[in-house]
């Protein structure tokens, strides 16, 4: 699935693309992807410009004249801007045409993305309106950290993939952070000190940082918009090296379940 990178990379390579275009047609080839498709789509985008394209922790937000586009791209999918003539392939469920003679294309095999319109103040839309600070942001800090886990016995791995604690630390990125800070991924969250929940928050923001930088990680299909592959994936320290050497210590990556999710830990340097 994206994570918060692969979605800002996807940000970044279509803003430029699209912003100042105006929308004249939406076509929707299924009728629905995770949710429904919103029958009016079309009537509803038509003749409106895109004056800019924001993100909000997996989310894309497109906004536009009258209210904004809401994009998810689920788990397997790919927003891409191509010539509006070149022929929609397999999985290609929703063009949005612009008016530079582009388009704005979602490819979703397993149609689980999303793209809906929103009206009015979009932070309170239902599906942002929970979400925990951004990881790059000054809100999120130790004394913010500090207070959440005061009083939870969640492992630390699944209290930071808690999207109502902070929004974008997936799978790939809280093993590679746990790691740098050496506490094994099933340590309780209100045991972890002061001192190492500031480096927790430290290395989030350069682990996100340098993998925005990479383009993101390439982990089975993720592409950005210009339909290449992240390269974050060559820095991974723990994640999906199973039974390799640490590159630290040289004893054996171990993998284990938590939360229904592989994690990937050393024994001798998480704690």
């Amino acid at each position: 699935m994206p994570e918060l990178p692969e979605v800002e990379t996807v940000r970044r390579g279509i803003e430029p693309l699209i912003v100042d275009q105006v929308i004249e047609r939406v076509i929707c080839r299924v009728p629905k992807l995770r949710w429904a498709l919103d029958p009016d789509l079309n009537e509803r985008l038509s003749g409106q410009k895109i004056q800019s394209v924001g993100r909000r922790a997996k989310y894309l937000l497109v906004r536009l004249e009258e209210g904004f586009l809401i994009i998810h791209l689920g788990m397997s999918g790919i927003l891409s801007v191509v010539d509006a003539e070149m022929r929609p392939v397999k999985h290609d469920h929703v063009d949005i045409v612009l008016s530079n003679g582009y388009c704005l294309r979602l490819n979703d095999t397993r149609r689980f993305g999303a793209v809906l319109y929103s009206d009015g103040d979009v932070n309170k839309n239902p599906l942002l309106l929970l979400l925990g600070p951004e990881p790059l942001s000054h809100d999120f800090n130790v004394s913010y950290l500090e207070q959440r886990a005061k009083n939870c016995k969640s492992p630390v791995k699944n209290f930071l993939m808690n999207q109502k604690v902070v929004v974008g630390v997936g799978n790939i990125y809280a093993s590679e952070v746990l790691f740098r800070c050496g506490i094994h991924p099933e340590k309780p969250i209100n045991e972890i000190p002061r001192t190492q929940l500031g480096k927790l928050v430290v290395e989030i923001k350069t682990v996100l940082q340098e993998a925005i930088d990479q383009g993101g990680t390439t982990i089975k299909d993720f592409q950005n918009a210009e339909g290449k592959p992240g390269y974050f994936k060559q820095q991974l320290r723990v994640y999906g090296r199973d039974g390799e050497p640490c590159v630290s210590c040289y004893n054996e990556i171990r993998k284990i379940k938590l939360g229904g999710r592989s994690t990937f830990y050393c024994l001798e340097c998480q704690k």
